[in-house]
């Protein structure tokens, strides 16, 4: 089965309603998505990605309203942050509702729930009286992919439909929050910085923790990793460290040069971190599909967007216990 690329919503729709997978665009990410109120359908994104089943789902819906149906108890802080920030690059972990199938949320009680900034993907829901389940639409561990072209590579065949909406404009996963009493609780950092949304509601906490079992999306320890084996430190150090090896760099904003480095990428030669922030998975994967032994990266200052940046660049070069 060849896999489809094209703009045609109905296509997408009449996939979606007969529970088949669609990849749909985000202002974030690109999405393996499927009905999420349908477990045979939500089962085969984990089998189509190679996910494990305990890692939960970030559920898509089309406006605040839907927040209600499938999640109770939700704080007032809650909704003034989703009317400052929705749609947008911003998920609400909340006590979810029975219709929410447990396989969506990792059998927790707790649903992660987001609405996307995409006009193509928002009217797309608009369509359907369902919501849905899209994790990133690669398989599970790989780097996540911001353009059509990302996802065909590696899913094609897989499934049958991608919606192509264009290079996505963030680049980088939601910001992922929960609440405590009056607590805003950041669990993983994205698309929405954690200075602004202290200017909105100032009792944030971070919570970013690697977990092997985790309660939210992108708490696993190992996760966003390109095929060749990815170091993180100090460039040069690690350079100088393998002499004998075929290096391309990823760095912030400098141009390396040497004998071994065979390419290096830049994210932001002018140190902008939303720039950065936009461009790293694409970075990524065009020194993964490079014939060099090594990658080797460095942090970028850990303020703004740059917090998540550093996650991911973290999770990238770990390796597993």
């Amino acid at each position: 089965m060849e896999t489809l690329i094209g703009k045609d919503l109905q296509t997408a729709e009449a996939l979606l309603k007969q529970g088949a997978l669609v990849a749909i665009p985000t202002e974030t990410v690109y999405g393996l998505a499927a009905n999420a109120l349908d477990t045979p359908a939500v089962l085969n994104i984990f089998e189509t990605k190679g996910r494990p089943t305990f890692n939960p789902l970030i559920v898509h819906v089309p406006d605040l309203r839907s927040f209600e149906k499938y999640a109770e108890s939700i704080p007032e802080v809650a909704y003034v942050l989703a009317e400052k920030f929705c749609p947008g690059p911003l998920t609400f972990v909340l006590p979810k509702k029975n219709i929410v199938p447990d396989i969506v949320t990792g059998g927790g009680n707790t649903v992660a729930i987001r609405i996307p900034a995409h006009p193509m993907t928002l009217e797309l829901l608009n369509l359907l009286d369902f919501p849905l389940a899209a994790p990133s639409a690669n398989p599970f561990g790989y780097i996540s992919p911001v353009t059509a072209a990302h996802v065909y590579k590696q899913m094609n065949g897989r499934i049958p439909y991608i919606l192509d909406g264009d290079a996505c404009k963030v680049g980088l996963e939601s910001t992922v929050i929960s609440f405590v009493d009056n607590e805003v609780v950041v669990l993983r950092a994205g698309g929405i910085t954690i200075e602004v949304i202290k200017a909105i509601h100032p009792h944030v906490t971070t919570s970013l923790q690697i977990s092997s079992n985790p309660q939210s999306p992108g708490q696993l320890k190992t996760h966003y990793a390109p095929k060749i084996p990815f170091l993180l430190g100090n460039i040069e150090t690690l350079t100088n460290a393998h002499p004998h090896q075929r290096i391309g760099v990823l760095s912030f904003q400098k141009e390396y040069q040497g004998e071994n480095i065979k390419h290096c990428e830049v994210m932001s030669p002018n140190g902008d971190l939303k720039e950065a922030a936009r461009e790293l998975f694409s970075k990524m994967r065009l020194l993964d599909d490079m014939d060099i032994d090594i990658i080797i990266a460095e942090k970028v200052p850990d303020q703004g967007f740059g917090v998540a940046i550093n996650d991911r660049l973290t999770r990238a070069a770990a390796t597993e216990d």
